[in-house]
């Protein structure tokens, strides 16, 4: 029966783990329910070939933490996409509220069970956050209550574990009554459960001494702190192409970008003029006699912050290249908190770094971005290329690239602080991932072999508020890009001060 389950979820032999749902499954069934069943009474059959063979490949599988970090990725996805818990149990990406059109359609829809809903839940709840506990054990109720009687060995839960943790969620919640029927539901079931009965004579005690319910809304915690959360999210839920006005422009743009190159393609709904981005689309060797044959497709896409798409930088095969060097090295990502470097919630991905010695590809990619920028990226005037796959829920919530601290360790290399970054899209998404400029009000989504490119230094060596970013949670798919950060050491005199010292 579990082999028919497995087979059902994997019947198209090219379906990948793009859908989150599906990589949640796996990851599920792969740290928990196949252990189950290898452990339960009916494997007595056979049991010592199964342990044996469970031995065998238990290192390889995933172990607790990546079981939990896919709960707390699909709870990302649904609070950045305000995406339904229900439609996400179901196998569908839909906005919560009527009339919207599901973000994300895969071809196949992988609905979740009631174990994987509880999972979820449980993963919140152990946390201490019942906003999320009580949307995701609501669906897992409902789901047992819809299928009580047949128990699955591979399932770690049952109804009753669902009621009784539900009901503590509602009760800290301020939700007294809810947590009390819930409670007597439990009893229904198990009425030997003496810490059950205590919970319903505590909660019947309190309603009798008039304690307050609480009906208003739970709130949502905001575990890094985020003040800008609300625009973060706006952006990235924000269709592909609608790129928001910010800063200024001077003058109308040259022409605009052909359909199929710009970020405002056919298929995003057509601006008025007088709300047209400032965009303009160019062939650039920038003075470079190493793009003369083949100059660079650049697109303007903002003026402020200077922000320039350029398409068709790599080709397939050069992308390919640098994933395959990079994958046997890639660590968790970690970020800067103070003098040192830690793992974080908000940024969500994997890293490595390669050097320009790794293979030719990125020798000559290196060149490129020298010959595309006009920078000098000698040592230690830019940082080795950072390789990052974002992977299910992958993200990284608002940043500046550049030190806003003295303390900072992007000041040991000793040669300023990162003027400028390019960021390479080295792969597809099929939804998500997109580039959040957060106080600019506009995003930029994944482009295929484009590199995007923007100065996070002003001329006078200050820090541009405006490069605040994001990454935005990967919906579905596998985003992998390339980072080169360059330093302003050694660009004296390729991007000199400006005559004003305000710019």
């Amino acid at each position: 029966r579990f082999y028919e389950k497995v087979q059902a979820l994997h019947q198209d032999p090219k379906a990948s783990v793009d859908n989150p749902l599906l990589a949640f499954s796996l990851i599920k069934r792969l740290h928990s329910d196949w252990p189950n069943v290898i452990y339960s009474d009916e494997a007595t059959e056979n049991i010592q070939a199964l342990h044996a063979g469970f031995k065998e490949v238990e290192q390889e599988l995933p172990g607790a933490e990546d079981l939990d970090g896919a709960a707390r990725a699909l709870m990302r996805l649904q609070d950045v996409y305000a995406l339904s818990v229900k439609g996400m149990a179901n196998g569908v990406f839909q906005r919560a509220g009527a009339g919207r059109p599901p973000l994300y359609s895969p071809g196949r829809r992988v609905s979740l069970s009631a174990d994987d809903c509880f999972h979820v839940g449980k993963v919140a709840y152990d946390t201490g956050d019942y906003y999320h506990s009580i949307a995701w054990l609501e669906e897992a109720v409902g789901l047992f209550r819809l299928s009580y009687g047949n128990w699955n060995p591979e399932d770690r839960s049952s109804l009753e574990d669902a009621l009784d943790h539900l009901a503590f969620s509602y009760f800290m919640a301020g939700n007294i009554s809810h947590a009390l029927s819930l409670s007597r539901e439990f009893l229904h079931y198990d009425p030997s459960n003496q810490r059950v009965v205590r919970n319903v004579a505590k909660y019947e005690k309190l309603l009798e001494m008039g304690t307050a319910v609480s009906t208003g809304p739970l709130r949502r915690p905001n575990g890094t702190h985020l003040q800008s959360r609300d625009a973060y999210e706006e952006l990235c839920q924000r269709p592909a192409g609608q790129v928001g006005l910010a800063g200024g422009s001077h003058g109308p743009p040259p022409h605009r970008c052909p359909p199929s190159h710009s970020l405002l393609g056919p298929l995003s709904p057509q601006p008025s003029p007088e709300h047209l981005p400032h965009l303009s689309c160019s062939y650039e060797t920038n003075g470079s006699p190493y793009l003369l044959l083949q100059p660079a497709k650049k697109e303007m896409v903002q003026i402020r912050p200077y922000v320039a798409l350029y398409h068709d930088f790599i080709s397939d095969a050069e992308a390919e290249t640098i994933k395959g060097l990079a994958g046997p090295w890639l660590q968790r990502s970690v970020v800067a908190s103070g003098e040192k470097q830690q793992k974080a919630e908000y940024r969500i991905s994997k890293s490595a770094w390669l050097k320009d010695t790794a293979d030719p590809v990125v020798r000559a990619l290196e060149q490129r971005i020298a010959a595309v920028t006009g920078l000098d990226l000698r040592p230690p005037y830019a940082e080795y290329l950072q390789v990052v796959n974002y992977g299910l829920g992958g993200h990284y919530e608002p940043h500046f690239d550049h030190a806003t601290s003295r303390k900072s360790p992007l000041y040991r290399m000793k040669s300023g602080n990162r003027i400028a970054t390019v960021m390479i899209y080295l792969s597809a998404v099929e939804a998500g991932g997109s580039t959040a400029f957060i106080y600019a009000n506009f995003s930029v989504p994944v482009v295929k072999n484009a590199a995007l490119f923007w100065w996070n230094l002003r001329r006078n060596g200050d820090g541009d508020g405006d490069t605040l970013h994001a990454g935005c949670p990967v919906l579905a798919g596998d985003k992998w890009v390339a980072n080169k950060w360059i330093h302003e050491h050694g660009q004296e005199f390729r991007r000199p001060c400006s005559a004003n010292p305000r710019d």
